[in-house]
């Protein structure tokens, strides 16, 4: 073997081998047990190994080297964040959404690549892969925005020197231009919502703009109808299911099976400081909550004991939660039977928000109703704010008037 020369301690040394290669061994930190770790490249020429050397100090210097163990694939190491780690930090809808990233995206598509040998280019590869083989442009974004996260922690935690999803370039996603309903639209929505169960739950949505989630998880000691208002505190939050039937499995999904259990809790409290509000009800919507209220009341009296006494606003016929996917599809339904346009649920808070700017309501106003944080508030207007044909008409007008001296609208 090639005598080394000796080096001060902590040093790195870079000697030529008995195989003819030249080696570099360069002190970084301590093992786990307890040892120096001493990392090693091998390289044809001397050049070669110093320029190697040189760059495994830099990192080290920097704090970016990777530490020694476990050598992770991009695939087990999202496995073991998203259920060691990030489940225990975040919300159950958080964890959802970046479970179903990794298990049905990720995972299957880029698992098998090195943690540490992960480039900026092959998700970019597999972001367009997606896209053609048929993902929409903001589930790819989403994906990007999981993987994102995952891998801040591996740099965190010092698994990578680098984030490379951070380099990477997140697929675009064009905000969809949605047109608000018309106050036509919006009459004949509530007349047809007039002769459903749990009507004032539409009414809520069409005129005080609450997402699904605030009004499927509304109860009565949120709501003062003498006083004229109600609180926003907690979210309804979609139910998981896993199967009950034991020994003898039933065959089907979790959320189908005739004994499921849930396993997620109905609601959760809403913990942004904006998300928390208090909004002023109109006067016709409180004799239409009391109207409901009583309406309740006897449903509560003929189910007898079979009554969930949970406290919702808009309940099932027993008492329970409403699964915010029979709320949509009541929507979709509402839209048929109306004779009005599809759209989405979240249209009726579209409509909402760009009603109240119309009316010329103070922003700071708006801001609290629709429960806009501070930071964003401004964007959000913007893209609530849409400028329908009236309001085109009506400025034509103005100005025809200013610069002609035409008579405006009477």
């Amino acid at each position: 073997m090639a005598k080394r020369s000796r080096e001060p301690n902590g040093a790195a040394s870079i000697y030529k081998g008995a195989d003819g290669r030249w080696h570099g061994r360069v002190t970084v930190g301590i093992r786990p047990d307890g040892k120096p770790d001493r990392r090693h490249v091998g390289r044809k020429t001397k050049a070669e190994v110093v320029k190697a050397v040189r760059e495994i100090e830099r990192k080290r210097d920097a704090g970016n080297l990777p530490k020694p163990g476990q050598t992770w694939t991009l695939g087990s190491w999202l496995e073991h964040w998203v259920h060691e780690i990030a489940k225990k930090y975040v919300s159950e809808n958080t964890y959802a959404g970046y479970e179903v990233d990794v298990r049905v995206h990720l995972v299957p598509g880029l698992g098998a690549h090195r943690l540490d040998r992960l480039e900026p280019e092959h998700l970019e590869a597999f972001y367009a892969k997606m896209q053609r083989d048929g993902s929409k442009a903001g589930t790819a974004h989403h994906v990007h925005r999981t993987v994102r996260v995952a891998l801040a922690e591996a740099r965190r935690r010092g698994h990578v020197s680098r984030n490379v999803a951070e380099i990477a370039r997140a697929p675009r996603i064009e905000e969809e231009d949605v047109e608000p309903y018309t106050i036509e639209e919006v009459q004949s929505l509530l007349l047809e919502a007039s002769k459903l169960r749990n009507s004032a739950r539409w009414v809520v949505a069409l005129a005080l703009g609450l997402r699904q989630g605030e009004a499927l998880g509304l109860q009565w000691e949120d709501v003062d109808l003498d006083a004229g208002y109600l609180r926003i505190r907690r979210n309804r939050l979609r139910p998981r299911y896993q199967h009950g039937c034991g020994e003898e499995p039933c065959g089907r999904k979790p959320g189908y099976c005739p004994k499921r259990e849930q396993i997620r809790r109905e609601h959760k409290s809403t913990k942004s400081r904006s998300g928390r509000r208090t909004i002023g009800l109109p006067d016709p919507l409180i004799k239409l909550l009391r109207k409901h209220q009583e309406e309740q009341n006897r449903e509560r009296a003929e189910a007898g004991a079979d009554w969930e006494d949970k406290g919702y606003v808009f309940a099932s016929p027993t008492g329970g939660p409403l699964s915010p996917n029979t709320d949509y599809h009541v929507w979709k339904r509402l839209l048929r039977d109306a004779g009005v346009r599809d759209g989405r649920l979240h249209d009726a808070r579209h409509t909402a928000a760009t009603v109240l700017l119309l009316l010329g309501v103070p922003d700071v106003i708006v801001d609290a109703i629709m429960g806009w944080e501070p930071g964003g508030a401004a964007r959000m207007r913007a893209r609530y704010m849409h400028v329908t044909g009236p309001m085109l008409r009506k400025v034509a007008d103005q100005v025809g008037e200013k610069l002609w001296g035409l008579p405006g609208p009477n």
